[in-house]
C-alpha cells in the first residue's frame, strides 16, 4: 500500500494566521512581522505534515518557531494544524527554505535549526538539492546563537555519515552529542510523521545534535570555501541498498 494523501483541509478554515508564501515576503524577517511578541526563535526545515511543529509550539510557548517546507501542499496543511489549535507562536512559510535562511534570518537569530529526515535526493545529478550541504551549513552557523542547537536526524545511514563528515569542517557547530531516543507515550507521540513510520516498521533511526559555539560570527570563516558535491563521498552499495529499504517501507506504510 502506498501512502496515503494528506487529509484535507478545510476551506472555511482561515490561514492567513499561520502561512506565508515566500514569493509574497521581502527581507529581512523581523519577529513582529510573524508573532505577537518576541521570543526565542527555532526554525524547521522541511516541516512534511507538520507534527513536530505543531507538537514543539504546544510544549514550548514561550518560544517562536517557524516552518519552512517547499512543498505548498504540506505547508499549507501544517498551517492547518496551527490553525485548528489556535497556534499563537508558530507559522508556516511555503517557499524555499534554504533561500529563507540565506537572504532572509539575520546573524544570531535562532536557538535551534531542526532537519528531520531530509530528502536524500538519490540520483547522482540531483546530489546539489540536498539540504545538508556546505552553503546551508555556512547559514547554520550565522544563524545559531552561541549555545544554540542543530538538530539533524534521518534514516539513510550513509547519508547521515557523510553529513557528519561535512560537519566536520565547521568546527563552531560542536558535536555530534548523543541523542538517545525517546520513548513515545502513545502511538503519534514522535518527533515526525516520519520518525513514527520507521519506529513502526523497525527500521534503524540516526540522529544527532549540535552546539553553536560561543564565538562571535566572523564572514572571514568561509571565505573562498569551495565544498566537494562529488558522488565519491558516498559508498554506492550502501546508498543502494538504502534507497531500497526506504522504498519497501514507504511502499508498507499505511499511515
Amino acid at each position: 500500500m502506498g501512502r496515503r494523501s494528506l487529509p484535507k483541509v478545510d476551506p472555511l478554515v482561515d490561514l492567513s494566521r499561520w502561512y506565508r508564501d515566500l514569493r509574497k515576503l521581502e527581507p529581512p524577517f523581523r519577529m513582529g512581522d510573524f508573532f505577537a511578541s518576541e521570543g526565542p526563535l527555532e526554525v524547521e526545515l522541511g516541516t512534511g505534515k507538520g507534527l513536530f511543529i505543531q507538537a514543539a509550539s504546544k510544549a514550548s510557548p514561550d518560544t517562536r518557531f517557524l516552518g519552512l517546507e517547499l512543498a505548498d501542499k504540506y505547508s499549507r496543511y501544517s498551517a492547518y494544524r496551527l490553525a485548528r489549535d489556535g497556534a499563537e507562536n508558530a507559522v508556516m512559510i511555503s517557499g524555499d527554505g534554504l533561500r529563507f535562511f540565506r537572504e532572509f534570518l539575520p546573524t544570531a537569530c535562532c536557538n535551534a535549526v531542526h532537519v528531520y529526515f531530509p530528502d536524500p535526493w538519490w540520483k547522482k545529478r540531483h546530489a546539489k538539492r540536498r539540504v545538508m550541504n556546505g552553503p546551508f551549513l555556512e547559514d547554520v552557523v550565522r544563524t545559531l546563537v552561541p549555545g544554540g542547537s542543530l538538530h539533524f536526524w534521518s534514516d539513510v545511514e550513509e547519508y547521515f555519515r557523510v553529513s557528519l563528515e561535512l560537519l566536520k569542517l565547521f568546527p563552531q557547530l560542536e558535536g555530534p552529542l548523543p541523542v538517545e531516543a525517546p520513548i513515545p507515550a502513545h502511538e503519534f507521540d514522535y518527533r515526525t510523521h516520519f520518525e513514527r513510520r520507521m519506529t513502526q516498521h523497525d527500521k534503524p533511526i540516526f540522529r544527532s545534535r549540535f552546539v553553536r559555539s560561543s564565538e562571535p560570527f566572523s564572514p572571514a570563516w568561509f571565505a573562498g570555501r569551495d565544498y566537494d558535491f562529488e558522488e565519491e563521498r558516498f559508498d554506492r552499495e550502501a546508498w543502494q541498498q538504502a534507497k531500497n529499504e526506504r522504498t519497501e517501507t514507504n511502499g508498507a506504510d499505511a499511515e
